[in-house]
């Protein structure tokens, strides 16, 4: 999986969502899974980074992109419930979705936590990806081969002191995943469900969390995308409700 080598036209003619899409491992995967054929849904805050990862997709002339900005801090419901009116109106389904968007929060002990960021972090990392996973499993059912990868943490399957509600919030992720995954593996349904969980890598949230750390130690995210690429491709078809890692344990 972590030498995976993907075929050129691996995601032809796919749909694929991408959250947290302008900057890091969500703008290394868009680039990734447009290079191999899919047309990428940019989700994501801020405009102008979603733009220039556009940009760059038109540039080196892959299928064109679509930008969906969305800030899951603060959207309703009802904004999801749009978001999939309009992907069908466009497109007819969903092939892909990778919940990448995230946020770090505090480290700090629970007793000093500020609980409005607690709220924030749960809310971005947790309560979107459910809000988003609801609003498009009705599309996600009218593809033939549909995966939706969930972003987890080391700290999201053993909890470590002062990560807060990102810890809990990655737990949640997990369970999610976990639940989504048993609860779309039927006959009916071609939706393969995992979590996985990026490792150290080089972006900005590792350098919040990290601060005293040589950046220069860790992947960049394209190194990851190996295994980004094996798991939204059909070669694996097989794989759902399991816990991975896109780094090879060491």
């Amino acid at each position: 999986m972590h030498d995976y080598q993907a075929p050129a036209d691996l995601l032809k003619d796919r749909i694929i969502m991408v959250t947290g899409a302008g900057s890091g491992i969500g703008r290394a995967a868009a680039m990734a899974y447009a290079a191999h054929g899919a047309t990428v849904i940019l989700v994501g805050r801020t405009v102008e980074k979603l733009e220039e990862v556009y940009d760059e997709i038109e540039a080196a002339g892959y299928p064109q992109a679509a930008i969906a900005p969305m800030n899951f801090e603060g959207a309703a419901v009802k904004e999801y419930d749009e978001l999939a009116m309009t992907i069908e109106q466009n497109f007819g389904r969903l092939d892909g979705l990778l919940h990448n968007a995230g946020i770090l929060g505090a480290r700090s002990p629970v007793e000093l936590y500020d609980p409005e960021t607690w709220n924030r972090v749960m809310q971005v990392n947790a309560t979107a990806p459910f809000l988003m996973s609801r609003a498009m499993i009705p599309l996600l059912r009218k593809s033939a081969d549909a995966s939706v990868i969930f972003t987890s943490s080391g700290v999201g399957r053993q909890a470590r002191a002062y990560w807060g509600a990102y810890a809990v919030s990655k737990f949640a992720v997990e369970g999610l995943a976990q639940l989504l995954a048993d609860e779309l593996d039927d006959d009916q349904h071609n939706i393969r469900v995992n979590s996985l969980n990026p490792g150290a890598t080089r972006t900005g949230m590792r350098v919040l969390a990290y601060p005293a750390e040589d950046p220069k130690k860790n992947p960049d995210p394209e190194a990851l995308m190996p295994v980004y690429l094996y798991l939204m491709g059909r070669d694996s078809r097989e794989l759902n409700g399991q816990q991975l890692d896109a780094q090879p344990k060491k």
